[in-house]
This record gives C-alpha cells, structure tokens and sequence, in this order.
C-alpha cells in the first residue's frame, strides 16, 4: 500500500535532494500567540498538510529515509535541567474532512502542562491557524462540536489530532528533551 502512496517520486537518487543554494531573510511579526507570530514571518506554506497526503505508520515512514537526505518537519521540541519540571512537546494537526482539501500543522512547547493539555492546545492552534489561511481568522462559524469530536468552519467539517511527548525533568538535573514531530515525504 505504502508505494502505491509514495510511488510518484520513488526515492531512487538521494542526491536530488540534497541542497544546491540557500538564502537568509529576516522579519518581525506581532500576535497574540508566539507560533502565529513566528509563521507571519516565514513561506505561508510552511505549516501546510498538502492535500491528500496520506498519514503512514512511524516503521513504514522509515523506509523512505536515506542518511543524508533532505527532509522536511514540523517539529516541537522541549527541554528543561530542572529536576521534575514538567514539559511538553506537540504537533498538532488541522484535517478536513474532504481529502483535496489542505489542512495545517502546529507546534507547541511548553512547561507545567501535561500532554493532554499541550495536545488539545495544539490541536486548537492548528485549527486557528487553518482558519487564518484560508482568510477566516474572525469567521463566527469557527465552532468546536463536542458530541461529534470535530471542527466546524465556513459549513466544512475538520477532524483535529496531536502527537504529544511529555517528562518530567530528570531528578538529578540532566538535560531532558522531548520531541514530537511530522515527517513530510517527497
């Protein structure tokens, strides 16, 4: 199944994905929250889930990889040398209901939440942020259904999930770090 997924651009040559330039650029943005400041500065498509994309299993993704190979992520990463200090680490994901349609991805990391809480404000993100590039960031029917567990915007209906790590810092002071992260495969 997995290569009829991923069978458009077999990775055959490594090489090609290997970068031949690279540019710098600046920018300040201002929000209310820090990951929507940060993407108002970077490619609109950064946190995009392309339309149909499939989402594949963690053993089948690594058959797809070649050391040194260019990949893209999204990743959220945390870490703390206080003993017990509480952190987390989650990508958060925005999926419409309709398979042609794009959906997003968030980070968050944060300290003193558990997963549960990092993931469900991860997931949150990710659906306001959907909201935001679609041009809908005040749209009044951005509304949560509890019973049916689903996003509804503009009468279209998205399904929202997070990958979550979370620990406590390391009783005698070593550096902990958690990391969850989305591999996108070309």
């Amino acid at each position: 199944m997995t290569e009829k997924i991923l069978s458009a651009q077999p990775f055959t040559n490594p090489m090609l994905y290997v970068p031949k330039a690279m540019f710098f650029t600046k920018g300040k943005a201002v929000h209310k929250d820090s990951l929507t400041s940060f993407d108002l500065n970077i490619v609109s498509v950064s946190s995009i889930k392309p339309p149909k994309c499939k989402i594949i299993s963690l053993q089948e993704g690594r058959n797809y990889l070649v050391p040194g190979q260019v990949v893209f992520v999204i990743i959220a990463r945390q870490s703390t040398n206080e003993p017990n200090r509480l952190i987390a680490a989650s990508v958060g994901l925005a999926n419409p209901a309709e398979e042609g349609q794009y959906g997003y991805l968030s980070e968050h990391h944060s300290t003193g939440e558990t997963a549960q809480k990092a993931g469900d404000y991860a997931e949150d993100m990710a659906m306001e942020m959907l909201a935001t590039t679609m041009g809908l960031p005040n749209d009044s029917s951005l509304a949560w259904d509890e019973r049916q567990e689903q996003w509804r915007l503009s009468g279209k209906i998205y399904k929202t999930q997070n990958f979550t790590q979370s620990a406590e810092g390391h009783k005698d002071g070593l550096w902990t770090t958690v990391l969850s992260a989305a591999v996108l495969l070309i």
